[in-house]
Formats: C-alpha cells, structure tokens, sequence
C-alpha cells in the first residue's frame, strides 16, 4: 500500500530529523543542499497546514458564537 499523502506529525518529524543531521555537520554541500530544500518544504507544508487549522477552529468560533447569539 503505497501512502501519498504527508501528515503534520510526519512532516515534523522529518524536518527534526533534517535540523538534527544539519546540526552534526556531518553532510557533505550536495546532501546538505538536498536537505535544506526539503527542509523549506517541510516548513511551509506545516506552515500552511497550522494557518488552515487556525482558520477553521476560528470559522468554527464564529459560528458557535453567532449561534449562541440567535439562541
């Protein structure tokens, strides 16, 4: 079973996983190079996926909040 989709927690992981490695100054540029593009991936898939998540808890807010006004 093949998996296409990234979840946060993977995501968070692989980009500790990335920072940890930068850290150890044990990469070669071109390895280091790699891992630093997946790094900014990485980040800007959390990122976007923490603004949507905030978004929507805050839709859901606003909706309980106008509910309870009509109540």
């Amino acid at each position: 079973m093949t998996k296409n989709t990234l979840t946060y927690k993977e995501a968070f992981e692989e980009l500790q996983t990335i920072v940890s490695l930068l850290e150890s100054n044990k990469l070669g540029v071109d390895e280091m190079t790699a891992k630093i593009e997946r790094a900014s991936f990485l980040f800007k898939f959390c990122k976007n996926l923490l603004q949507s998540t905030q978004n929507n808890v805050e839709k859901v807010l606003k909706d309980l909040e106008n509910e309870e006004l009509e109540d």
